[in-house]
């Protein structure tokens, strides 16, 4: 019998791809759970569920629908956010199934939350309760301004599970929003990352507030620092750990952040960065009794290890791309969730792998992916990541698409997941006959804070040097077909490829997603007005030639490349507008343009069907502009 020939996997196959997260271990080491995203193409969604590895053997099983799991502190009952009753609820149950009940019950669900260390209940984080205040004015102006989790402010409550009764608030009425929150492990006090508001625009007013859980007493620690995630107790209480800017947060203002961890003494009030010779962002997981766990790029690695207060680090993990990871509290048993080069995410258990998501590729054809560098017009060296067919002939002239990742502090790394890319069909562009580049362009992560700042004043301009001689050094090596080369890619991946499309003649086609077309435009418009100010140095009004300078519609009349231009309706970090307008500029030059623009979606879609629009059209854009088909 003649075997069937293999094939990539096709579109349908990449978006069915799972995605696993949230891995949590029991803090006597012997159960791990973590979540398993997959979609549902019946019901057009992605459904989670929890899947738990019982005492270290066999295979992990399925347990139930939901995200979040934790272990309670005696390591004997689970709990998880699961959808009911209009939002997320906390439920809980035991390992051995024989009890499971629904712990909340918040009209618009709980967003986050942690066991009491006591195991005797759940704090957690749910929109507080609507003033009257905000009734009113609901009712005069309607839902436009007011309705929506959005507007309102996070608190944080308190539920014993051995009562009926409801919730306690602890911070309901203060006038903030809370962020993320840890609790100490003697139960005592709560430190919260909180802004005056869920606006985006309070980003630079985001503090530390340290709550008595049995007084009330709130305290403001003033830290004078751009603030990161990760904040975690010291085993004994008193310190924090949590990333944040390496200057005082005025600075940033009008500079692009750079972050480092910070140990925080809450009794001398004294602060520290044991990293002073990092180069990268350190986020912390858990501060445990054998040091502090972390995790950080280096590269297209992203690493991990335990860190001593004096500086020192014990490397637990150093190649792969670590996704997720979770740690008893004695450091002595770890879950994390790691991809290899080549590979997709699996789950390990004290380095022990625990899943089979591989196996996925075992009837398929996969492409290979090689991290490579080269140098930029300006002397710059950038890396990105070269993927290839399975059969690659070196002395063959490829059609090439380049990729290009959102952020601009974000990279592209040399694993296959769909969690990364949901918009571009990498393996059936390989089928088809291309070569694909990702480049990781000035301003990426995991290549030091220079790296990550050498895009100051400069966007656009710089990165599309570096697209353009990463073509020219493919080209030069004799496997890139000049004159088949395409552009794409999403959010600032969209705008690098509009400026690159508009302000050059290289590309055949390109692909414009939810891309930035006019920076003075967008100022106005996008719900992160300060982050365009850290990147340009400026607003617009102050300084209209260097948002002139960087805008892609600034070089309108010399566009000619044939561009799809995708977006979705509600995005509120890049409005639709930026899309109007370059494909109005597009039509008026003459220029072949199309325009799609998504309905009810924003970044991205939790319809797996419109993922999959999203990728036909541009691997059918591509197909028709690049290789004529």
């Amino acid at each position: 019998m003649k075997m069937a020939e293999q094939t990539y996997p096709t579109i349908k196959d990449l978006i069915s791809l799972p995605t696993i997260s949230s891995p949590n271990i029991s803090d006597d080491g012997k159960n791990t759970a973590f979540v398993k995203r997959t979609a549902d193409w019946n019901d057009n969604a992605y459904k989670n569920h929890i899947w738990i590895f019982e005492n270290n053997n066999g295979d992990p099983r399925e347990l139930i629908e939901g995200t979040s799991p934790l272990w309670s502190p005696d390591s004997r009952n689970l709990a998880y956010l699961r959808s009911a009753d209009g939002g997320n609820q906390i439920f809980a149950e035991s390992l051995d199934g024989d009890s499971r009940v629904q712990v909340t019950d918040e009209e618009e669900g709980v967003s986050a939350f942690k066991w009491d260390p006591a195991g005797k209940g759940f704090y957690y984080m749910a929109p507080s309760n609507e003033s009257q205040d905000i009734k009113k004015r609901r009712e005069i102006y309607g839902d436009f301004h007011y309705a929506g989790k959005e507007y309102r402010n996070h608190c944080l409550y308190y539920k014993d599970t051995s009562e009926n009764g409801a919730a306690h608030p602890l911070t309901d009425g203060k006038d903030f929003h809370i962020h993320e929150f840890d609790v100490s492990s003697d139960g005592k006090k709560a430190v919260l990352l909180a802004a005056p508001s869920p606006d985006m625009g309070d980003y630079f007013k985001r503090d530390f507030y340290i709550l008595d859980i049995e007084a009330g007493g709130l305290e403001k620690l003033n830290v004078d620092k751009l603030l990161g995630g990760g904040v975690c107790f010291s085993p004994d209480g008193s310190k924090l750990c949590y990333a944040a800017s390496i200057r005082e947060k005025e600075y940033y203002r009008t500079r692009i952040q750079d972050s480092t961890l910070e140990i925080f003494d809450l009794h001398t009030g004294h602060r520290t960065q044991p990293l002073t010779d990092s180069d990268s962002t350190v986020v912390p997981l858990r501060w445990t009794r054998k040091g502090i766990l972390i995790k950080w790029q280096d590269k297209t690695n992203v690493c991990m290890g335990l860190l001593s207060e004096d500086g020192t680090v014990e490397m637990v993990s150093r190649d792969g791309f670590i996704l997720g990871a979770s740690v008893t509290a004695d450091g002595k048993h770890l879950s994390f969730i790691k991809a290899l080069p080549n590979e997709t995410f699996e789950v390990y258990v004290d380095d022990k792998k625990i899943t089979d998501e591989n196996s996925f590729f075992n009837s398929r054809l996969k492409s290979d992916r090689e991290v490579i560098s080269w140098k930029s017009h300006d002397g710059l060296e950038i890396g990105g990541v070269l993927t290839t067919p399975a059969a690659f002939d070196e002395d063959r002239n490829y059609p090439l698409l380049v990729l290009i990742h959102g952020g601009p502090a974000w990279a592209s790394f040399p694993i296959h997941s769909g969690c990364f890319n949901d918009k571009y069909p990498v393996e059936t562009f390989i089928e088809k006959g291309f070569i694909v580049l990702e480049p990781n362009y000035r301003g990426s992560s995991g290549y030091g804070n220079e790296f990550l700042k050498a895009n100051y004043r400069h966007l656009g301009l710089g990165d599309c040097d570096d697209i353009i001689s990463g073509v020219d050094a493919l080209v030069d090596k004799g496997i890139a077909d000049k004159e088949r080369v395409g552009v794409m890619g999403w959010s600032q991946g969209g705008f690098i490829s509009a400026f690159c499309s508009i302000y050059s003649d290289r590309f055949k086609a390109a692909s414009v997603g939810g891309g930035i077309t006019n920076w003075r435009h967008h100022y106005a418009n996008t719900d992160i007005p300060w982050f365009i100010r850290m990147h340009l140095g400026n607003n617009p009004w102050n300084d209209q030639e260097i948002y002139e300078k960087t805008s892609p519609m600034t070089y309108i009349k010399s566009a000619c490349t044939p561009t799809l231009i995708q977006h979705g309706e509600v995005d509120a970090r890049v409005p639709v507008t930026n899309s109007y307008e370059l494909y109005r500029g597009l039509k008026d030059m003459g220029v072949e343009t199309e325009l799609v623009v998504f309905k009810g979606m924003a970044y991205s879609s939790e319809q797996p069907g419109v993922n999959r629009a999203v990728m036909e059209q541009n691997l059918g854009w591509f197909l028709e502009r690049v290789l004529g088909e």
